[in-house]
């Protein structure tokens, strides 16, 4: 394995690995600096000793004080939820380019309502932009993969999802060193926890000022008879000529794709509801995509990304240390995200990753928890770390490295690559809904789980992680290397767990039959040539 081994479908010119397809995917991804900052900078400013006296929690209970830390942190995610189910007429009617232009738009607009809340007018600006903001990355979630798939070699396909994912983490990592970096640096004051907020400005920036130069998907186009615009971007993203052999097959393989969706669902703003509501195989193709989230927020990495404070607090480390771990949580996440983008996904593929991650996740959480109940850090406070408190730290953060390359981004991968074009913009909107719906209620409830359950909230946790890794082998199937216009025959293939090589070597056979034709063809006249391509 290497950075630059591919798992091809078909021969492919070293051209369409261009720099292009990655500046565009890095561009769409700001979106998901945007999540990624919120998820780790959120949880530790509300903790900030500036945040609270201004909005004098001081005067409420301890669990009034938990309630508007929770109600502070799940706006977010609520919003979330509906900005993913609004992305897909956005999507649908105005496009992928306009849709991000938006998002990035709404969330700048969230990002300075929150700059405005201060002691005086109260925290009813602070849920208003809340609300706003989380819209805006909710659309956000759900536009991003389908944009990066569909412009994507099916050989680097997981990668450059994946930078969607990367942009995750580096927003991530960013947020827990900003908060660190005030908390030391600044003293307590109105300034030290605004600027955390007003960071969020940068990559909603980037993705609104970005929007404006990326192309639009040439699938999308396709789809809606803009046919010569389509090629034009499409050749324009491979750098090969309209008449290149990659291409034709390629254009053939996405107009085969769509006579048959025409055929099966068609191609209407409402047919993909229809077909779930009618078609048994894209209905149990949605739960897959749906419950995938469930899953992933299941492990319990959001309770840890949006209360890292709490939860390093249960381990029994507080004060300044606190804040160092938690940044350096950050960093371990972005690090093992760049070896997943890397070397895995596109080599490992997606089951052996969920599976192996879901597996030894479970076991870290489970020693984790019964360190907790074992030791009792939370009524035994010790001054300095002894070795069981450093094992539960490292068990944390090998925790870390089995969640970060298996359920953090690989569920989005799936999900951009699971659907035919016109059922992928719904399918990603009800997958990023339940992505947002998962998160709402994990970052809703943890201060009270942690309160109440304590070392037996990491134990539900890893009980739902060793459950996954079932789901996974019988359910999900392989989709490394397949063409997104031939999702539907991976997903028909039975048993499950052998699907992806029985359809690639279908692929294979497929493509020796086209080369095969396509030298015929050059036996023939000028005229008999000209039906050819266009049959094609």
């Amino acid at each position: 394995m290497s950075l630059f081994s591919v798992v091809e479908d078909r021969p492919t010119p070293r051209q369409v690995y261009n720099w292009r397809i990655f500046v565009l995917a890095a561009i769409a991804s700001s979106a998901s600096c945007m999540i990624g900052y919120d998820s780790s900078f959120i949880g530790q400013t509300v903790e900030l000793t500036s945040f609270r006296d201004e909005f004098h929690f001081e005067d409420w209970s301890d669990a009034k004080q938990d309630l508007v830390t929770a109600n502070i942190v799940s706006l977010y995610q609520a919003g979330a939820f509906f900005g993913a189910l609004f992305a897909y007429p956005i999507g649908f009617y105005l496009g992928r380019r306009w849709g991000l232009m938006i998002t990035g738009i709404i969330f700048v607009l969230g990002s300075g309502l929150m700059l405005g809340a201060n002691g005086d007018r109260g925290l009813g600006l602070m849920y208003a932009g809340r609300v706003l903001a989380g819209i805006g990355v909710g659309a956000g979630s759900n536009l991003t993969p389908i944009y990066i798939s569909e412009l994507s070699p099916p050989a680097i396909r997981g990668r450059l999802v994946g930078i969607y994912e990367l942009g995750w983490q580096v927003g991530g990592l960013v947020g827990f060193w900003i908060n660190f970096g005030v908390s030391e640096t600044l003293p307590e004051s109105h300034k030290q926890w605004l600027i955390p907020f007003a960071v969020q400005l940068i990559p909603s920036g980037f993705l609104l000022v970005g929007s404006f130069f990326i192309r639009e998907s040439p699938r999308w186009l396709f789809g809606r008879g803009r046919r010569e615009e389509a090629v034009t971007n499409l050749c324009w993203v491979r750098q090969l000529a309209a008449d290149d052999v990659y291409i034709v097959e390629e254009i053939a393989a996405i107009d085969q794709a769509l006579e048959e969706q025409k055929a099966k669902i068609g191609t209407g703003f409402w047919k993909p509801f229809k077909a779930a509501a009618t078609n048994p195989n894209v209905m149990w193709r949605l739960f897959l995509g749906f419950m995938l989230f469930f899953w992933q927020n299941g492990s319990g990495i959001n309770a840890i990304n949006y209360y890292s404070p709490k939860i390093f607090e249960s381990i029994g480390i507080r004060g300044r240390e606190n804040q160092l771990l938690s940044g350096v949580f950050g960093v371990v996440k972005t690090v093992v995200t760049i070896i997943w983008l890397l070397f895995l996904i596109d080599n490992l593929g997606r089951r052996k990753l969920l599976i192996a991650g879901a597996i030894s996740g479970s076991v870290c959480l489970w020693v984790i928890g019964a360190y907790i109940k074992i030791v009792d850090p939370e009524n035994n406070p010790k001054p300095n770390l002894d070795s069981p408190g450093i094992m539960a730290i490292v068990f944390f953060y090998l925790y870390t490295a089995s969640y970060i390359p298996s359920w953090n981004g690989t569920p989005w991968v799936l999900n951009s690559e699971m659907f035919d074009p016109n059922m992928r913009s719904l399918a990603q909107a009800v997958a990023s809904a339940s992505n947002w719906l998962w998160n709402f209620l994990i970052s809703r409830f943890t201060p009270q789980m942690l309160s109440t359950m304590q070392y037996g909230t990491y134990f539900f946790f890893a009980s739902l992680m060793i459950l996954s890794a079932f789901y996974v082998f019988f359910l999900i199937p392989e989709t490394k290397g397949v063409p997104l216009e031939r999702m539907d025959r991976l997903f028909e293939a039975k048993p499950v767990w052998r699907a992806h090589g029985r359809i690639l070597q279908q692929l294979q056979e497929d493509e020796a039959e086209f080369r095969r034709e396509i030298e015929d063809s050059k036996l023939c006249d000028d005229k008999s040539r000209e039906e050819f391509v266009e049959k094609a």
